[in-house]
């Protein structure tokens, strides 16, 4: 697993505040309800993370359940929304029996590296949703919209700051990935740094790519932009399910 959430996921909080997420998370929500949201719903996050977008949205469902891969991970979202339902889960392969009024994934779906990767998602995605539900998938990129980038972000904490360097290129246009180099600096409360460094394999698919394989799972779907400039994609599950559909 990634270092940036397991021994590193401790300086989660100071190299993306919660704080950050507001503004996006708010959008998204707008989103979601603009979709149709039943009274008192109930909410799916795949690949939640820390939590930082359910602890905005949360306030908007009666029920929340939030899924990751990483342990760490899940101990700092539990840790921010204790009201909300926990469980450790790979969103490509994971089938709670239940469904819900609205699923959402973030940018946890950047890590479907295949087009099969990201069909399974998406299957997973339309199994957990309730007829007439909404799904609500939030790339980084499209391939379209990709553009090798270098950003810099972290923050101050009480004894420790933490920095961070991401470095976005992709060195094979060809396939369906592209590469993201972080450097981590650390400030510990001795007032020691280190750094650490680790490569994220993105997957990176075209626009008019993901609306098929959302229709092909089953969805209605279609694309919107949001207020960074990213295409995202809102599905909508029919009321009435095809028979392929149902053998998912």
């Amino acid at each position: 697993m990634l270092k940036l959430y397991n021994e590193l996921a401790d300086w989660w909080s100071l190299l993306s505040p919660v704080e950050d997420y507001e503004e996006e998370a708010t959008f998204f929500g707008e989103t979601l309800a603009k979709a149709g949201l039943p009274p008192s719903p109930s909410l799916l996050e795949l690949g939640c993370g820390g939590g930082s977008n359910a602890y905005h949205l949360k306030k908007m469902f009666a029920r929340v359940t939030l899924t990751d891969i990483s342990p760490a991970m899940l101990r700092i979202s539990q840790a921010l929304n204790p009201e909300c339902e926990h469980i450790e889960a790979n969103m490509r392969t994971v089938r709670l029996g239940r469904e819900f009024d609205a699923v959402f994934v973030h940018d946890a779906i950047d890590y479907m590296i295949t087009p099969q990767e990201l069909k399974q998602a998406m299957e997973t995605v339309f199994v957990h949703c309730k007829p007439g539900g909404v799904a609500l998938f939030v790339p980084d990129d499209v391939t379209e919209s990709f553009e090798p980038s270098t950003e810099s972000d972290g923050s101050d904490g009480v004894d420790r700051a933490a920095r961070y360097i991401e470095w976005s290129y992709d060195p094979d246009e060809t396939d369906y990935n592209y590469t993201v180099e972080y450097a981590y600096l650390l400030r510990e409360r001795d007032g020691s740094v280190h750094v650490e460094h680790e490569r994220h394999l993105i997957g990176l698919f075209p626009h008019d790519e993901w609306l098929r394989m959302l229709r092909e799972v089953g969805f209605e779907a279609e694309s919107v932009r949001d207020p960074y400039e990213r295409d995202i994609f809102v599905a909508h599950k029919p009321v009435k399910i095809n028979s392929i559909a149902r053998k998912m």
